[in-house]
């Protein structure tokens, strides 16, 4: 009875599991392909010690238990070479092929890396692959089957750039001069340059079918290349907790034909909508709550038009009107700074103004960086105060204001 009910279990669980999506273990994408053949593979070599390990734990626990007649004991046994030998040799090895495919995967599945090829049987024309002894063998482990004499394709990645807004996904597409919100949409066997940062916290963007998760930061620029083989509808999402509003940040990744995506473009390009400073800065704020309190779903937004160096603005964060973009104060540091004092104040102001500033985390910092916050949220209003005098630390360790230079009064506060 025991065993039929074991039998009925089982095949129960694989009833169920025979539902799931595997999109880890099986995905489209050419790259998550290959990331899954190497988290396969190292799954696989770690059993070869996990598998007798437990056996030999059950197999002497059984053997030399109390009572049991046919165990040897010998009072006599310290030390065995043949035991030294696998105790140590198979870890060993183990290590140093996990060593040597790690290594090569590193570089060949590096997400800033552009591709050299679509699939494992099409190579990109005009890109070299130079490949050492440990890549080659990487390659037999990730990419099996790797064609030596591939066919060879004449494409050109398509580009998008991606901003991570609280919760929300902005896609700009520059050479099609449109964007989306929540909707990516690209050509099967098309490689895609992605192009990622951030307007708010530190983001991860994930689409599990096409490639691994890579991060979106503020003032920061990642990129992932990446191509889809299949076409279809994928989930793509969040994977990095951004607050109570971060469950409502996904969207859907759809791969379709050459022709297809000509007309999604059409369609995108006949919207009205224009994506300008204006339109960002309103797009820029928290999603707004239901009657329970919980992050609405912000939906799919298409823009036909995209003002020109708009991502540029957000990269640098620098869309306000009259903030300093970061490329332009790290020219400015690069050259020495500024010697004329009102320049200096006028670059100040620029720097300080930032409308995710609230009195409790100025507050908050002042604690750290014995900076003296302004009254109210720092604005152009409070910064001639705070320009007035910079934080000293007194006799007593108090905080006071006195006139100092101007980078001993913002280096703490940026």
């Amino acid at each position: 009875m025991k065993k039929l009910a074991l039998l009925a279990a089982a095949l129960l669980a694989s009833t169920l599991l025979a539902g799931c999506d595997w999109t880890l273990i099986n995905p489209s994408g050419y790259m998550a392909k290959q990331q899954s053949n190497l988290m396969m593979f190292s799954v696989w070599l770690m059993l070869l010690v996990i598998v007798p390990v437990i056996f030999l734990i059950l197999f002497f626990s059984w053997k030399y238990r109390r009572g049991g007649s046919s165990a040897n004991y010998d009072a006599e046994f310290y030390h065995s070479n043949k035991l030294e030998v696998v105790i140590w040799g198979v870890p060993i090895c183990i290590i140093i092929v996990l060593a040597t495919v790690t290594w090569g995967s590193t570089h060949l599945l590096d997400p800033y890396r552009p591709l050299v090829r679509i699939d494992t049987n099409t190579k990109i024309a005009g890109m070299d692959e130079e490949l050492g002894w440990v890549k080659r063998v990487t390659t037999k482990v990730i990419d099996p089957g790797r064609e030596t004499n591939p066919a060879v394709v004449e494409t050109k990645p398509l580009v998008i750039e991606v901003a991570s807004l609280d919760w929300k996904w902005l896609f700009v597409y520059p050479e099609q001069g449109i964007a989306t919100i929540n909707e990516v949409v690209a050509p099967v066997n098309r490689p895609i340059h992605f192009k990622i940062t951030s307007a708010s916290t530190m983001n991860s963007f994930f689409i599990p079918a096409l490639s691994g998760q890579i991060y979106a930061m503020p003032g920061m620029q990642t990129q992932l290349h990446a191509v889809m083989n299949k076409e279809g509808v994928y989930k793509g999402f969040s994977s990095n907790y951004t607050g109570h509003g971060f469950s409502q940040m996904y969207f859907n990744f759809h791969s379709v034909t050459n022709a297809g995506f000509d007309e999604w473009v059409a369609k995108v390009r006949s919207s009205s909508k224009v994506l300008d400073r204006a339109e960002y800065i309103a797009l820029d704020v928290r999603n707004q709550a239901d009657e329970r309190g919980f992050i609405k779903y912000f939906g799919i937004r298409h823009y036909g038009a995209v003002e020109e160096g708009l991502y540029a603005a957000v990269l640098n964060m620098c869309v306000m009107p009259g903030m300093m973009c970061a490329d332009e104060m790290m020219a400015i540091d690069l050259a020495g700074g500024v010697e004329d004092e009102a320049q200096a104040r006028a670059n100040f102001k620029r720097l300080r103004y930032d409308s995710r500033w609230t009195t409790r985390t100025q507050l908050d910092l002042a604690e750290f960086s014995d900076i003296i916050p302004g009254a109210f949220i720092c604005t152009t209003d409070t910064i001639d105060a705070d320009l007035a005098a910079g934080a000293v630390r007194s006799a007593s360790g108090k905080v006071r204001l006195d006139k100092v230079s101007l980078d001993a009064a913002t280096s703490p506060v940026l």
